[in-house]
């Protein structure tokens, strides 16, 4: 090889291993860029993600821990936590949704709804992504009725089941006792058989100690409640796919009306409206059975801490496959929130630590909540406030009724007008089914 030809190889060698340096140059450039960008919606370090958070039933003590963790975890985010006050809540939080959307006045962007309400509030709400969990891992994960509940007609998933709960029979042990019985009644016929055998009336036929609260509206915390795990038990199919339009007046639902309105009617009446209502009865140690989801025990212990009580299934049908009615609440995000992905991490985050979240809230009271998740169910058995629930739990059910509040308020007022003004219960039924399909035109379109 000459010594042209020598040089011109080590030219062509030089430009190939610097050509081979820019190009890795470029690679690494190109890779620490798209590792400093985050994907949609996840947190930015050099951004400050400010998240309002609104709960219920946790305080802040409780809560501040687990937000702690998650920041931590996830620089940039920042969460304020704020306890809400029950008291016409659902008011104000639809309305302040509701302002987000035409003005500048925020709304939380995290907040807890209740598992009716996911047909008037949907279009309020950000659709729980597939990245945070796909519909098939969130039916594996919670109970059906949490997948039936928190779907919307759209087809999306709109809140992670904070909890899980529903109506159960409270019982007096010692009025149970007294009257031979071992174990609460747990079909209808022997609930029947019992009211009636513990209700006791004195010389003038007043109820002085009524074996259940059942039939009435006034004096029963939660009457409408009952009339629709009745309808539900009774296979009346009470909405449509829409969620404006309710059944009330097949042959079912006028059955189900019968049936709990008949325990306030004629000289077997076990219940009457005249009597105090359900939860003082308890406490006095008047009444031996009644129907409440599991935060009334809190009520109890409070105000009655020496009547000793049981919590179990509420009664089914012989020969009918179980049907439970479920109450519960859920987390959402608002689709104002300018970070959606990030609030639906936090709140599967929370889901996560459920467990620990509620070993904690067991420390200021009787215990947490029931588990949300399908996977906890057996570490609710060996509680005895809880237990009934873990049982209740894989059947339960509810309906859609948007407007929460208008819809009791309209069974309420059917159950009233049976009982005290004496009306026909088809007629009222259907005034009834009337008054609501006006209201969920509006509200669940």
């Amino acid at each position: 090889m000459n010594p042209k030809q020598k040089r011109l190889l080590i030219i062509l060698g030089s430009v190939l291993v610097v050509l081979i340096l820019l190009f890795a140059a470029l690679v690494f450039l190109n890779q620490n860029e798209n590792s400093d960008t985050p994907s949609d919606g996840e947190a930015e370090p050099s951004l400050n993600i400010e998240l309002s958070y609104w709960g219920l039933w946790e305080p802040e003590s409780v809560i501040q821990p687990f937000i702690d963790e998650f920041e931590e975890a996830n620089p940039g985010v920042t969460i304020l936590y704020s306890q809400q006050a029950f008291t016409n809540y659902e008011n104000i939080l639809y309305t302040r949704l509701q302002q987000a959307e035409n003005s500048i006045e925020p709304a939380p962007d995290i907040f807890r709804i209740n598992n009716t309400w996911t047909p008037k509030y949907y279009k309020y709400l950000s659709p729980l992504p597939s990245t945070v969990m796909d519909q098939t891992t969130y039916s594996e994960t919670f109970y059906p009725t949490a997948v039936e509940d928190f779907t919307a007609k759209d087809g999306n998933i709109y809140a992670l089941p904070w909890e899980i709960d529903g109506l159960a029979l409270f019982y007096n042990k010692q009025l149970l006792n007294q009257a031979g019985y071992t174990s609460p009644p747990s079909d209808w016929d022997s609930f029947i058989e019992a009211a009636q055998e513990m209700t006791v009336k004195n010389s003038f036929g007043q109820i002085t100690t009524s074996g259940a609260a059942i039939g009435t509206a006034n004096n029963i915390k939660h009457s409408a409640d009952i009339l629709s795990y009745l309808l539900l038990l009774n296979n009346v199919d009470i909405i449509d796919s829409t969620y404006t339009s309710v059944n009330l007046t097949s042959q079912n639902a006028i059955t189900a009306m019968t049936v709990y309105t008949q325990f306030s009617q004629g000289d077997d009446a076990i219940w009457t409206s005249d009597l105090r209502d359900d939860l003082e009865m308890f406490y006095e140690g008047k009444l031996a059975m009644m129907f409440a989801p599991s935060w009334r025990a809190f009520d109890i212990i409070q105000s009655a801490p020496s009547i000793e009580f049981g919590i179990a299934p509420t009664p089914q049908l012989s020969n009918n496959a179980p049907v439970y009615y479920s109450m519960y609440w859920g987390d959402a995000v608002s689709s104002t929130c300018e970070h959606p992905k990030v609030a639906w991490d936090f709140i599967n985050y929370l889901v996560e630590n459920q467990e620990r979240i509620f070993s904690a809230s067991s420390e200021i009271r009787a215990f947490g909540e029931p588990y949300s998740l399908v996977i906890l169910n057996s570490n609710l058995e060996n509680n005895p406030y809880l237990r009934a629930y873990a049982e209740m739990a894989p059947y339960m059910k509810s309906w859609g009724m948007g407007d929460q509040s208008y819809v009791e308020m309209i069974l309420n007022n059917a159950i009233t007008e049976v009982i005290q003004d004496q009306r026909d219960i088809e007629i009222t039924l259907r005034n009834a089914e009337q008054d609501i399909n006006d209201q969920l035109a509006e509200t669940n379109n």
